[in-house]
């Protein structure tokens, strides 16, 4: 089932945003948003998620117009269709939108809907702009753009109407840990950072043109982000200081200098890999930020206390729900944040 790469994009600026909030809102508004595990960026589209395994995909267009008309919208649905008429099974279809004209919705206050939702009139131009834009694509095959094929693939598209400042993407990865979120202008840091990871993936390798015989042969192209790349920058950013950078933190060193000289070095790594494990753990992502809230509060309420005083004062209920640290791992990411936070 070969799939060729054709109309990768360069980095438009004024999209660079809209595509950021796609990959965020993908990430975390969505009830399937657990599922996600992988961000490809300007590969089969804008950004394509996919599941750990690589064989389920979220295909997902995005668009900055803040007013689009019904035309213009069938327009910016040929990228998704011809997935749609691919050989690989993408599972969602999502149009990504900064906003719409009046006359598309039924009901103006829904943000995320189907085409139940949209003006037969303006379901009616948006077929048109649709089947003008796949007439101008060669690679779009003629045979396929019938009404048939055109009605069952709208069908499927899923309509999302941005409704969020950048900031407001940022909080849903902290989500209610309210105790962890910075002010606004770090929450944007973030979001830039974000945006800018997103878009060196443009680069990082050419694809144009390129057959691949499987989905998750895309992923051998390294243009994509994943979830604990992600949540690691926030985290980095809140703490101010990289998880794997920087050397030993200084407060570590209460318990390394115990260590036979022998086993200092193993101690790092071993320590190092089961934060890695905790980070890009999607499975246990809830209890990950617990920990993290509970470790952060209760060094910024007793900044002087070491390591292993703080150790003694965290939720042991918490501790014991984050099995992919031990003791001495959990005293290196408390000696970490605690680094990063004095």
């Amino acid at each position: 089932m070969p799939y060729t790469i054709k109309s990768s994009e360069k980095l438009r600026p004024s999209g660079a945003e809209y595509e950021t909030k796609a990959l965020l809102y993908l990430m975390n508004f969505r009830a399937d948003s657990p599922e996600v595990y992988y961000y490809v960026v300007d590969f089969f589209n804008d950004l394509t998620g996919m599941n750990r395994t690589g064989r389920k995909m979220w295909d997902i267009q995005s668009k900055g117009a803040k007013k689009s008309s019904p035309r213009a919208l069938g327009k910016e649905l040929v990228t998704l269709f011809k997935n749609y008429k691919s050989e690989f099974d993408f599972n969602f279809f999502v149009l990504f939108l900064g906003g719409v004209s009046p006359t598309v919705r039924i009901d103006q206050t829904k943000n995320m809907f189907d085409i139940k939702n949209i003006q037969p009139s303006a379901l009616k131009k948006m077929k048109q702009g649709l089947i003008e834009e796949c007439k101008d694509k060669t690679y779009i095959d003629n045979t396929d753009i019938n009404d048939k094929e055109i009605d069952e693939f709208l069908n499927k598209v899923q309509f999302v109407i941005d409704d969020k400042k950048p900031h407001e993407y940022v909080k849903s990865i902290i989500k209610t840990h309210k105790k962890l979120i910075p002010n606004e202008e770090i929450l944007n840091a973030i979001f830039n950072e974000i945006r800018d990871k997103q878009a060196s993936k443009k680069n990082a390798s050419v694809v144009e043109n390129i057959t691949i015989e499987t989905t998750h042969e895309a992923l051998n192209y390294f243009r994509h982000l994943t979830t604990g790349e992600i949540r690691l920058l926030t985290i980095s950013r809140i703490i101010n200081r990289n998880l794997f950078d920087k050397g030993v933190p200084l407060p570590f060193y209460i318990i390394l200098n115990s260590v036979p000289d022998e086993r200092k070095k193993d101690v790092i790594l071993e320590s190092q890999l089961a934060l890695s494990k905790a980070l890009f753990n999607k499975n246990n992502a809830d209890i990950f930020w617990n920990l993290f809230e509970n470790v952060y509060s209760t060094i910024v309420n007793n900044p002087k206390d070491n390591v292993n005083v703080l150790y003694d004062k965290l939720d042991n209920d918490i501790v014991e729900q984050c099995y992919d640290f031990d003791v001495i791992s959990l005293k290196y990411f408390i000696s970490l944040i605690k680094d990063g936070i004095e």
